[in-house]
């Protein structure tokens, strides 16, 4: 309990500094490429205060010349950090509007150039996706929970169907991203943190050009699929 008190009080005091910083960083950059790189330190120091151990694979998978719609699982508060600081590429956050509420951090998200998306407002999500895919036309990728929230019990739960929209209209790839081991370190039902180990594999991409907005059921279930084999190929290898 302590050590996570500790981890806590440190996260708070570094999303605070490192907040500040990204936000004077965002008046100099205003593509928002200096603030992303503010926000990878910031999670390399949560990372390092915290007991675990990360290991990424498949790194080859990124041509870092292409724009990806980068899409992950989510397991944990932790995969915040372990994306921001272990990808080591240009992204975009599309995430809840929740998260832009919290003070300084959802300032520091906003001049970063992420983008919030209000789920319960039609008009404000199509506002934010269009946005979205303006920044993939300009060259940088976006990084989405399809999930949209964490998972209660370390699977893949359902997709939302927004991000698979933009991937579409978008014309680029989805590059699906396995993150294990952040549900044992921190669920979200407990706020113990406990020591673990973390992977996060960046699997092959997948071509959208193929789909259109009346076939994206289809490419939402080939993602799914592709997910939630390797993750249970994992559970298996462990048994």
């Amino acid at each position: 309990m302590l050590m996570t008190a500790a981890i806590i009080v440190w996260i708070v005091l570094t999303t605070g500094i490192f907040g500040i910083l990204a936000i004077l960083a965002s008046f100099v950059d205003l593509k928002g490429r200096l603030p992303h790189k503010v926000a990878g330190i910031w999670a390399r120091s949560i990372l390092a205060a915290s007991p675990i151990e990360v290991t990424v694979t498949g790194l080859s998978n990124i041509d870092p010349a292409k724009s990806y719609v980068y899409m992950s699982n989510h397991q944990s508060n932790y995969d915040i950090p372990v994306l921001l600081g272990h990808l080591p590429v240009q992204f975009r956050w599309l995430a809840k509007i929740e998260l832009f509420r919290i003070p300084l951090f959802g300032y520091a998200m906003k001049r970063a150039g992420y983008i919030c998306i209000d789920r319960s407002n039609r008009e404000s999500a199509f506002e934010s996706l269009k946005k979205a895919a303006g920044i993939i036309r300009d060259g940088v990728s976006v990084m989405i929970f399809p999930e949209g929230t964490r998972s209660r019990d370390g699977n893949i739960g359902s997709f939302k169907k927004g991000g698979f929209v933009l991937a579409i209209e978008s014309g680029v790839p989805i590059l699906p991203v396995i993150i294990r081991g952040t549900f044992s370190v921190m669920p979200k039902s407990r706020l113990l943190i406990k020591p673990g180990k973390v992977t996060l594999e960046i699997l092959k991409p997948v071509e959208t050009t193929g789909f259109t907005r009346e076939t994206k059921d289809a490419l939402m279930e080939k993602i799914g699929n592709i997910m939630r084999e390797h993750v249970e190929a994992e559970k298996k290898d462990i048994l």
